[in-house]
């Protein structure tokens, strides 16, 4: 390629007499002579102060930037927004934490196309962050890169953010007082870094790599080391170098790397929002996803990983073996990934996989496909007439594979942990929280605190959790979110009543309401959507959204 041809969109924007002005405004920011000469590379930064995930992206995307300036680009900076989970959590404010991954990908967009980048580097640290950036990466499609910007370091006795969660719910049943609350609450969040477990962020991170989007172990990396840097540094060498050959995200991203992010976040016991989430990214790319296709690959991916929210380990532990690089050859030689995927390096999967070496003989993180952790996948998609449109299960094993109880309904997150509390919820309890989904909340929560709560006063094999809402990553138990269609756009949701019997079966993928059909019809004549926001970004994105099933987008395609 020429230098205009790598230069082709900036070159509209700086070359030529008329383009006097913005070189000028250019100039202002740092540009020389030469700068104008050079592809032009867009770092997309999430830093922000509002959450420990993000604190020090800051620092990254200079890197990364100074790396691309020094390789022969120029780097410039700009910044997109971040809405923390752990933070809002169980309040109206995380109704914008969904909300905000369309916002991030919408702003990377405007900026992108509007300053006329040759390529891009995004960085993301919290939840949402990421499939956001990769989102705008898939749509603008020139040729980028994602940097991770790492996990957070253990804190005091190995806890981690879900750990506060817990507590408030051992609190409630008495187990631990108000000192002790307050000693795990000061100690859980040692610095900057994302959750610590296998939540949605590290869950969102391994995907992206296996996607090949992001550099080799770039998502298992802490955020505080030297590795992490490293990893900005060769960012900037790596997106000059897709620059020149004119490699972009839509010579990567196919249905067969969608595959094998799938069969990645199977093997680690990942996020149920990585449903959501693989589902909206293969949207962007004009790839189609679907619900079945987790299922199709689930059952002959097993859990591998023994880690944190169901398991043993966190991520810093699974980073000190050899991060997901060996898990990935593992899989590789089962045959459980496609090889030939092109990657961010300009190598394919197996080429960048080649001289992996093996985990440690004495490591217990990542078990042997002869003894793993369950035998197919932890995600399960379930159907029936509670859920025609599909739901989203997450059944470590470890709480059973069938669950039949009695409904209790609330129509909100708050009103249910309220009731988790107070010790309202019993043994034998199906917990139904319903207008929490994309349309109804608006914005999908999350929802760690009920399941938390669950879990610290002792009764997670003893009650089933259902919501249109969503899961963190934290969650564990037995619960099921995504429901669709969901309670606000009248789905079968909207009619459950308190002392209906619910079933809930893994192993037949079933999820079933005893109630006679006709039963529906009178309270269906009756039924009256919720109200929803009037005006604002609640309001456009309420209006918008499309079923958690399609992944929650809000740009939907024309057919």
């Amino acid at each position: 390629m020429g230098t205009d041809d790598k230069r082709r969109h900036s070159s509209v924007v700086v070359d030529g007499v008329d383009r006097a002005p913005s070189r000028a405004m250019l100039r202002a920011v740092g540009f020389t002579d030469d700068d104008f000469k050079k592809p032009q590379v867009g770092v997309a930064s999430t830093w922000s102060m509002v959450t420990p995930c993000n604190m020090h992206i800051n620092i990254l995307a200079d890197e990364a930037a100074r790396s691309v300036s020094a390789s022969g680009g120029k780097g410039v900076v700009f910044n997109t927004i971040a809405v923390s989970d752990g933070i809002s959590m169980g309040t109206q404010g995380m109704r914008y934490s969904l909300v905000s991954r369309e916002v991030i990908c919408d702003s990377i967009e405007a900026v992108t196309e509007g300053q006329g980048f040759d390529g891009l580097i995004t960085i993301g640290g919290c939840d949402k962050n990421m499939p956001g950036c990769v989102m705008a990466m898939a749509r603008i499609n020139r040729p980028s890169v994602f940097i991770y910007g790492g996990t957070i370091q253990p804190g005091k006795n190995r806890r981690d953010i879900v750990s506060v969660f817990e507590a408030v719910g051992a609190h409630a049943k008495g187990d631990i007082d108000d000192k002790q609350l307050h000693e795990v609450e000061s100690t859980a969040i040692p610095g900057p870094g994302s959750c610590g477990g296998m939540y949605t962020a590290n869950t969102m991170a391994s995907a992206i790599e296996a996607l090949g989007l992001s550099l080799p172990n770039s998502s298992a990396q802490e955020a505080i080391s030297d590795n992490k840097k490293d990893d900005c540094d060769r960012a900037g060498r790596a997106v000059l170098n897709l620059i020149e050959k004119n490699i972009r995200p839509s010579d990567i991203l196919s249905k067969k790397s969608f595959e094998n992010a799938i069969t990645v976040v199977i093997a680690i016991g990942g996020s149920t929002n990585a449903v959501l989430h693989l589902i909206a990214m293969a949207h962007s790319a004009g790839i189609t996803l679907t619900l079945d296709d987790f299922t199709r690959i689930g059952a002959k991916t097993p859990v591998l990983a023994d880690v944190k929210p169901s398991g043993k380990y966190l991520m810093s532990e699974l980073i000190e073996i050899g991060g997901i690089q060996p898990l990935m050859k593992m899989l590789l030689d089962k045959g459980l990934l496609h090889g030939d995927c092109l990657t961010v390096t300009g190598k394919t999967l197996a080429e960048n996989l080649a001289d992996v070496q093996p985990y440690p003989a004495d490591q217990d993180i990542i078990r042997p496909f002869d003894n793993p952790v369950k035998k197919d996948s932890h995600l399960v998609i379930l159907y029936g007439n509670l859920a025609p449109g599909g739901a989203v299960a997450k059944i470590s094993g470890k709480e059973g594979l069938k669950f039949t109880g009695t409904a209790k309904v609330y129509s909100s997150e708050e009103n249910a942990l309220k009731a988790i509390l107070d010790g309202s919820i019993q043994k034998g309890d199906v917990i139904v929280i319903r207008y929490e989904g994309p349309v109804g909340g608006p914005g999908m929560r999350e929802m760690l605190s009920p399941t938390s709560a669950i879990m610290g006063k002792g009764l997670g094999k003893d009650v089933a959790l259902i919501t249109d809402g969503r899961f963190s990553g934290g969650s564990h138990g037995f619960v099921v979110g995504h429901v669709t269609p969901e309670a606000a756009v009248g789905g079968p949701l909207a009619f459950v009543e308190t002392g209906d019997t619910i079933t809930i079966d893994a192993e037949k993928q079933k999820i079933i309401w005893d109630v006679a059909d006709g039963v529906l019809k009178p309270g269906r004549g009756l039924w009256k959507a919720p109200e929803s926001p009037k005006r604002g970004l609640l309001a456009k994105y309420a209006d918008h959204v499309s079923s958690a099933s399609d992944g929650a987008v809000t740009d939907a395609f024309p057919d």
